[in-house]
């Protein structure tokens, strides 16, 4: 056997025993013995269970998510603003678009970790079980006219996500007329850094895949789709144009 074999034999057995040592989660809870941070902000709840996108992304890939890595970014948000009452009494969406605002010091965990709370209280609100209805009304209609259809659309959204150099996210923005158009960061950076707003978005952090895809990065963007709730994202895009889309 090559070593190169052997690694990836080793790699995926560890994987294995990670995921049968963990304990189990319930939908819209933070990992198991996990003391909630105190701050201004929160972990927000799953809006289904775990188990919810499988065979797509699978349970404990999200409970992993979800209740350790999107839990650490609110935990060090929290730390980053403690001695700061000024922005900690901002709106997270106000305190990334005016980064200039928040002192040298704490503005990089700040940037990070407020980005990552952002970015992942998004991700879980467009997801929902597989087998949900496809874009229709003015969601369709700006989806043909700004990114060619939903076959171009995921076409040009997953080669932007394997192009992306190690971690950081691909995202639809849609700005106050509806008008979407196609971008992505690096990190956990944001267009809300830019005063934009998102539409939906995939993280292609190697936490959102790894334990199932491994090093597969193309595979799990194409499978991603199928747990995209367009109903979510109609909803998203209506309050866009209502002005009343935050995260």
């Amino acid at each position: 056997m090559h070593a190169f074999d052997r690694r990836n034999l080793l790699r995926a057995a560890g994987a294995a025993t990670l995921a049968a040592a963990m304990p189990a989660f319930s939908a819209g809870r933070a990992w198991a013995g996990d003391a909630a941070p105190s701050g201004p902000f929160t972990l927000p709840p799953l809006p289904y269970d775990p188990a919810a996108l499988e065979p797509h992304i699978d349970a404990t890939t999200m409970g992993l998510h979800h209740g350790k890595h999107h839990q650490a970014y609110v935990t060090n948000l929290n730390k980053a603003l403690a001695d700061h009452d000024d922005l900690a009494k901002r709106s997270l969406e106000e305190i990334l678009a005016k980064l200039d605002d928040v002192p040298e010091a704490v503005r990089t965990a700040v940037r990070n970790n407020g980005g990552g709370h952002a970015n992942h209280s998004m991700f879980w609100q467009i997801m929902g079980a597989p087998g949900g209805p496809a874009p229709e009304g003015e969601l369709k209609a700006a989806i043909d006219a700004d990114l060619g259809g939903l076959e171009k659309l995921e076409a040009d959204f997953n080669t932007a996500g394997t192009k992306v150099f190690g971690s950081g996210w691909v995202f639809v923005t849609v700005d106050k007329d509806g008008k979407l158009a196609l971008v992505s960061k690096p990190n956990q950076d944001t267009p809300l850094m830019q005063g934009g707003r998102v539409l939906l978005g995939n993280d292609v952090w190697e936490h959102a895949y790894y334990l199932k895809y491994q090093n597969k990065r193309a595979d799990y963007l194409k499978a991603w789709w199928n747990v995209v709730s367009w109903k979510a994202v109609a909803d998203r895009y209506a309050a866009a144009k209502a002005g009343t889309l935050t995260i």
